[in-house]
């Protein structure tokens, strides 16, 4: 029988401490929530690999490294209400759960969102919820959000979601261009996000998330 606690506990200290991420929140959450639980059964005993796990349909749920690392830059507080964009089965949702206040999820894959609150609930997650829609238009209804994280890779940030964080919230989320990309923070001020680097990684970019083709006559 696989001991996934003890994986878990590997999973910290060689992919997330290394990478610098030392707070305790994160440290403690990723300790606290089963990893295996928050996979497709089939793909539980690649649940703690040091990349990101394919869920298909060109859905992954994020290595734990860049989910340390985003959380460790975005600095949540336990007072805060998240957005979480893009949760596929939850993991992200639970392990921000740990940290704040509160966490609304989005996943548009109907499959998927059912599955991430189940989960949720199995895994005692209630200050969390799961928000079946479009990942680009976020859950206006429960905001503004301190802060928003997106489990996935842009090209651009909708001025939906920019909308639905507070004057002074964060945002962080991996900017791709072609293979190569980086983890940026945002600060809202007023209607504009500014950004900074945060560390380099990659992500598959989100529906929604892309480009908009632009057509010449």
């Amino acid at each position: 029988m696989t001991d996934f606690t003890a994986r878990r506990t590997m999973m910290v200290d060689t992919q997330v401490r290394p990478s610098d991420v030392t707070k305790f929140p994160i440290i403690d959450a990723m300790l606290g929530v089963a990893r295996e639980d928050f996979v497709p059964v089939a793909k539980r005993e690649a649940a703690y690999a040091g990349e990101d796990l394919d869920l298909g349909q060109g859905r992954v749920l994020v290595e734990p490294r860049t989910l340390a690392k985003m959380l460790d830059a975005l600095a949540i507080e336990g007072n805060e209400l998240v957005l979480d964009i893009g949760c596929t089965l939850g993991y992200s949702t639970a392990v921000i759960a740990r940290m704040a206040e509160a966490v609304v999820a989005v996943e548009e894959d109907e499959a998927m969102a059912h599955e991430a609150q189940s989960a949720l609930i199995e895994a005692g997650a209630d200050n969390a919820v799961v928000h079946t829609g479009p990942l680009a238009e976020g859950a206006a209804q429960h905001g503004p959000y301190d802060a928003v994280v997106i489990q996935g890779g842009v090209q651009t940030v909708p001025s939906t979601i920019v909308d639905q964080l507070k004057d002074g919230g964060r945002i962080g989320c991996i900017f791709m261009d072609g293979p190569l990309g980086e983890a940026r923070i945002g600060r809202k001020r007023g209607d504009k996000i500014s950004w900074r680097l945060a560390f380099n990684a990659t992500a598959a970019v989100l529906p929604g998330f892309g480009k908009k083709k632009q057509f010449v006559l």
